[in-house]
């Protein structure tokens, strides 16, 4: 039986997941996606994702590649995967893709989005996916905040630690934008990538900002030049969800 690689679009509720990359002792994404691949089409190596999601961070469009049987199309995939798989995670989407596609080094770009509970009243329904904040937030301050983020800049500031000492922290911000409901504030980020916890340390001084506590001048100053790690406290990670991951041409999922 031959084999041939494939990309999927997963969802998942990350609140019971310790991220997505796999470790030895605990839950993640990755290992529960290895393990419904493996009673799918037996074993066929590991499932790469375009994106290594912290634990607790939820995800609509995270992208997945993996190799198997060729007898299985990408919709008996799509079917037969989450048929295995737990509630909480399920594929979207299948396609075929070449052998040599890298589904994490090929993306041009990935987008968040960070969602605030910002009411009076308690939301069950919200409380599992948003962080809540009970103070009303000056959310025409953090727009303000909020456009500086955009272009190309160093984000030391946001980074809480880097996977290599010596890598840049220089990225391309296309979108940075807070949009506003009768309860939830959302922010969407767009970029090429994104250093550890950028979001969630830029979530955490936004919300300063929305209470006052920081002035835009202050976000502002540590764009380009702040320390690292200096932009934190981080947000609670159960706000952030990965929303899309796009390519130079976009990937034809089939569900």
């Amino acid at each position: 039986m031959e084999l041939y690689k494939v990309a999927a679009l997963v969802e998942y509720d990350g609140a019971s997941f310790r991220g997505f990359q796999w470790q030895k002792s605990d839950r993640t994404v990755q290992s529960e996606l290895e393990s419904a691949l493996w009673k799918l089409s037996e074993p066929c190596g590991r499932v790469q994702g375009a994106s290594r999601t912290d634990a607790g961070v939820h995800a609509r469009g995270q992208v997945v590649a993996f190799w198997v049987r060729d007898d299985l199309d990408p919709i008996t995939i799509v079917r037969g995967m989450n048929y295995y798989l737990p509630e909480d995670v399920a594929l979207k989407g299948a396609c075929g893709i070449d052998a040599d596609f890298d589904v994490r080094r090929r993306a041009v770009s990935r987008q968040y989005c960070y969602t605030v509970l910002n009411g009076g009243t308690r939301s069950p329904l919200n409380e599992r996916i948003a962080l809540t904040v009970r103070q009303a937030l000056d959310v025409r301050r953090m727009r303000s905040a909020c456009r500086l983020l955009q272009g190309v800049h160093d984000f030391a500031a946001f980074a809480t630690s880097l996977d290599e000492p010596d890598r840049s922290t220089v990225r391309l911000v296309h979108e940075a934008r807070i949009v506003q409901g009768s309860e939830l504030v959302e922010f969407w980020m767009t970029a090429t990538a994104f250093l550890r916890h950028q979001v969630r340390n830029t979530v955490g001084l936004l919300i300063r900002v929305g209470l006052g506590k920081v002035s835009v001048e202050e976000f502002g100053a540590l764009i380009d030049g702040g320390g690292q790690g200096t932009a934190g406290p981080a947000a609670a990670a159960r706000g952030l969800c990965l929303v899309k991951v796009s390519y130079e041409s976009p990937l034809a999922f089939a569900a």
